[in-house]
């Protein structure tokens, strides 16, 4: 017996939580209505208390599951004593109340940052109102709806533990958090926007305000998205990363539209064009995250990652219109506000391939989004089960992503207004030349079909774009400085962040796109018989099944087969596929075993039962070429994000310096 009742804790704090929230919502709106600075100082302060009590609640929940008080019904559904102290931990958010724990708590804590960093101007008070807004729903349907904290009057003496595809693998303790980042951080852009309407000031104010926020919003988002792939890479046993399930949708799509805002702000911001095509942008990535997350929680698709039937489906869904709905309504009601007054001036110009590479994006989400809604909706009509599979995404995302991976690579290039002169003539002589020694090359070395060419060929095209783009600023400034070119880059990539962070994000979508060509279009997947003790051909290696192995540890039961890779008469690596069944759970998860190469990844997982008294094992055998380069790309694109999002130290000695209610994060 705890000698706290965490159960009743934790649903006093998040009670508190709401309250508070409620209060900092009313108070900042009227405080900024009136101009009252107490009123605004108040609901400023409030948001810090609101964090504290959520965090009350959060840390409640922590602590009834390390401590296995089963006298709390979500510990009780989905935690049990044998598991390991880090799979206590990720059930948090292992199911659907803890999830929407952990999301209220999150958004309570960047709303805190919010209140204690943001300069104090006439959108702050407004976009901490808009924030409070959410956060009154997703502690109304913690409170209400989904309480986690539910006391069982006769506790049982043990649980059944979490989902076993969640405890299979330790990327489930990051996966879903930095989805969470993402997401919950892509509130705040969101809120500023809304403040910029009712304030009459969408300009790039409001953008300014929020640009580090977007980004490390996206860069959560991107993070997740390739952490999700490795997870299930490593964890589903069918050799891939992607296979366009429902819920890897309603996760990219968002992506999708927050890469497009990211690129379209700085029309804004140097042209002053596109006011309402940013608002209108930054209000789709939140309502499709909020749309995601009903398809996640209300059990209508079927999914790995999805969390089964529960009460807040319907919650979500009416969240989800509120907030379209209200937003939309806002924009048509500041339409004078938002309609650009300045026009394109060509076609071909940077602004003019920024709203290209928009449109693509747009139209990328909208087939997602189709295909992903499309059998819910036959299914609503006639009853119909349809089903849209992988061949669809792909012929139409395809084309799309190669004309972006055309103007990705062009459209830096590119001069405000309009394109002339004779050196982007050179720069795109420059850029052909890559594309065709890419092309030529993939093609001598055996590489067919118009999409995978194309693909390399784009690749040479952008690495020759960034290579230009890199060489234009740091030539002169070496020639001017008379220093040397190394030296010269260093100091560039130091001044110039954002510039520089772009430059390595667009190399790590191109890496992106390499590896995904290689594991997809030349992947072999087989099922192979191995012999114990004989060795069988696979490529350029062989197999041999040495031993099958039975281990139990906490709770988990494992089968398995020792499999030796040898190549050229060496032995490489002894792997060990298995089969793991968790206790007082009869469902059995393949775990497989992976050879990393730079070249290729040799993938094994166990397509039968083993049966020690059997003289072989039947096992799935991938080889995917390049596959690595896609979570190297990940780390990239990360190390862009992180980059761009870094002051420099003169901005960093400045912002310590500055007095607290300062400081910008922006």
């Amino acid at each position: 017996m705890n000698l706290i009742d965490l159960g009743t804790l934790g649903s006093a704090a998040s009670a508190l939580a709401l309250a508070l929230a409620l209060y900092a919502m009313i108070a900042g709106a009227i405080g900024a209505v009136r101009r009252d600075a107490r009123l605004q100082t108040s609901a400023r302060l409030t948001a810090v208390a609101v964090f504290l009590a959520t965090s009350i609640a959060i840390v409640a929940m922590v602590a009834a599951l390390l401590t296995d008080d089963f006298s709390v019904k979500y510990v009780a559904e989905h935690s049990r004593i044998a598991s390991p102290t880090w799979v206590k931990v990720v059930t948090l958010w292992a199911a659907l109340e803890g999830s929407i724990l952990l999301w209220a708590w999150l958004l309570t804590a960047y709303t805190a940052v919010l209140a204690t960093t943001t300069p104090n101007t006439v959108l702050r008070p407004w976009a901490l109102a808009i924030m409070q807004f959410v956060s009154v729903f997703f502690l109304l349907v913690v409170v209400v709806v989904a309480n986690p904290f539910v006391v069982l009057a006769n506790p049982p003496l043990d649980g059944p533990g979490a989902n076993p595809l969640l405890q299979n693998h330790w990327m489930m303790a990051v996966h879903p958090m930095l989805m969470y980042l993402g997401f919950v951080g892509l509130t705040i852009p969101f809120a500023f926007a809304m403040a910029a309407l009712i304030t009459r000031r969408p300009g790039t104010e409001w953008m300014a305000q929020t640009r580090r926020w977007t980004l490390a919003g996206w860069g959560f988002l991107t993070a997740a998205i390739v952490a999700g792939g490795w997870w299930s890479y490593e964890v589903l046993g069918w050799g891939g990363y992607w296979a366009w399930d429902p819920v890897e949708n309603v996760s990219f799509m968002p992506w999708l539209t927050a890469t497009a805002f990211l690129h379209s702000v700085q029309v804004q911001e140097r042209r002053r064009m596109l006011k309402s095509w940013n608002v209108l942008l930054i209000v789709l990535t939140f309502a499709l995250s909020i749309l995601g997350t009903f398809l996640t929680r209300s059990g209508v698709v079927s999914s790995v990652h999805a969390f089964g039937d529960g009460p807040v489906g319907p919650v979500f869904l009416g969240f989800f219109f509120v907030i379209t709905l209200g937003s939309l309504g806002l924009v048509a009601w500041r339409w004078d506000q938002v309609r650009d007054r300045a026009e394109l001036d060509a076609a071909v110009s940077r602004e003019g391939a920024f709203l290209g590479v928009n449109v693509l994006f747009l139209a990328m989400t909208f087939a997602v989004l189709l295909g992903t809604l499309f059998p819910l909706i036959v299914e609503a009509i006639n009853g119909s089960r349809v089903t849209v599979g992988a061949p669809f995404f792909d012929q139409i995302s395809l084309p799309l992503w190669m004309l972006v991976l055309w103007l990705m690579g062009v459209g830096p290039l590119l001069p405000w207004r309009r394109a002339e002169g004779q050196s982007l003539r050179r720069n795109l002589a420059a850029m052909s030349v890559g594309f065709a020694v890419a092309a030529v090359a993939a093609f001598t070395f055996g590489m067919r079909g118009i999409y995978p060419l194309l693909t390399v060929g784009l690749a040479g095209w952008n690495v020759v774009s960034i290579g230009l783009l890199l060489a234009g600023a740091v030539v002169p400034r070496a020639r001017l400085a008379r220093r040397g070119l190394a030296a010269t880059t260093l100091r560039y990539a130091n001044e110039q962040r954002r510039k520089v962070g772009s430059m390595v994000v667009h190399l790590g979508v191109v890496v992106m796109a390499l590896g995904i060509l290689a594991s997809s279009a030349y992947r072999t997947d087989v099922q192979l018989r191995l012999p114990y003790g004989e060795r069988v051909a696979f490529a350029s290696y062989e197999l041999e099944a040495l031993r099958p192995f039975a281990e139990q540890d906490l709770g988990r039961t494992s089968v398995g087969v020792e499999v030796g890779v040898i190549q050229d008469g060496r032995q490489l690596e002894v792997l060990r596929p298995r089969i793991n069944v968790f206790a007082q759970n009869s469902m059995a998860v393949a775990t497989p075993a992976v050879h990393y190469t730079a070249a290729h990844d040799l993938y094994l997982s166990v397509a039968g039962a083993v049966d020690p008294n059997a003289d072989a094992v039947i096992m799935r055998v991938v080889q995917s070429p390049g596959i690595i380069w896609v979570w190297i790309a990940g780390a990239i694109m990360a190390l862009g994000t992180v980059w761009a999002l870094t002051p420099m130290a003169s901005r960093r000695k400045a912002l310590a310096e500055a007095p607290l209610g300062e400081r910008s994060p922006a």
